[in-house]
């Protein structure tokens, strides 16, 4: 059986590539798609206000127009991550913006009040905004291994 399963590794690795490429577009997309919604928009206000990179855009746009822009950005990385299928260099493009995303929402986990006070503060995570954003860590490095995975193809 464990050889049986050694010499499908392949299978399974181009299977999981597959898997994780759809899996970040989803997250981008659906996540990208709700922040045009007044909730969401609500919703990100303390993460994207807390932070030193994305607090500025409350002084430029509204609340609304801010989680729009955010949420075009990550529709059209999630729509680039999926055109890897077809298009490998627009893929690699999509996924090093994806990086991007993720490792920017990471930053959060510093600038956010995510440490739950009532366990002792850190390294105990709130469930909102800790919790939440805990993920983006593993979806950094899913993007990162698009990345590396579509720009090897490119080569071929």
């Amino acid at each position: 059986m464990i050889k049986n399963m050694i010499d499908k590794g392949q299978s399974i690795e181009t299977l999981g590539t597959l898997l994780i490429r759809l899996g970040v577009a989803l997250v981008l997309i659906w996540i990208g798609a709700m922040k045009f919604t007044a909730y969401e928009a609500g919703a990100i206000e303390g993460l994207v206000a807390s932070s030193p990179f994305t607090g500025w855009m409350y002084s430029v746009f509204s609340l609304q127009m801010t989680a729009n822009i955010i949420g075009s950005i990550e529709i059209f990385t999630g729509i680039l991550v999926l055109s890897g299928l077809r298009f490998p260099l627009l893929g690699a493009f999509g996924a090093f913006l994806a990086a991007g995303t993720f490792a920017m929402t990471s930053t959060f986990l510093l600038s956010a009040p995510g440490w739950e006070a009532s366990l002792g503060g850190f390294p105990a995570l709130s469930v909102v905004p800790g919790q939440f954003l805990l993920k983006d860590l593993v979806l950094f490095g899913a993007a990162v291994y698009l990345m590396g995975h579509t720009l090897q193809h490119c080569k071929k």
